[in-house]
């Protein structure tokens, strides 16, 4: 896994497993793998990946059936979508908007990128 300089490799890992199960790959209720599997899966020391699954058990994401390992939570991804929003509307939006004002891009280019965006991610 590519990781960010600007951000903690334990949260990039905690996104990525959010992503996961957003995009299905882990549904609710169901176990993902073990610290030391997706420790061995995104190339990282087992301690930061314990750290991860703390932070997204702190945020009821996942939880852990002691000497069974990790479940996604009933409920996660609306928890993950909701958190998200707000984390990007607080702190990315006037980036993003800011951008969009400095370049002068059209707001109908944004909706047509956008629009299109949506439509391959549709077809995938």
């Amino acid at each position: 896994m590519n990781f960010k300089e600007n951000k903690a490799i334990y949260l990039q890992i905690a996104e990525r497993i959010c992503d996961e199960i957003l995009l299905d790959t882990y549904k609710e209720e169901e176990r993902i793998p073990s610290v030391r599997e997706y420790a061995s899966i995104v190339e990282v020391n087992f301690n930061t990946v314990m750290r991860s699954f703390e932070y997204l058990q702190s945020s009821d994401i996942i939880f852990n059936k002691r000497g069974i390992g990790y479940f996604v939570s009933e409920g996660a991804k609306s928890k993950i979508i909701s958190l998200r929003k707000i984390q990007f509307m607080e702190h990315e939006i006037n980036d993003f908007f800011k951008e969009i004002y400095v370049l002068e891009i059209p707001f109908e280019e944004i909706a047509s990128m956008y629009k299109h965006y949506v439509k391959q991610q549709k077809n995938k």
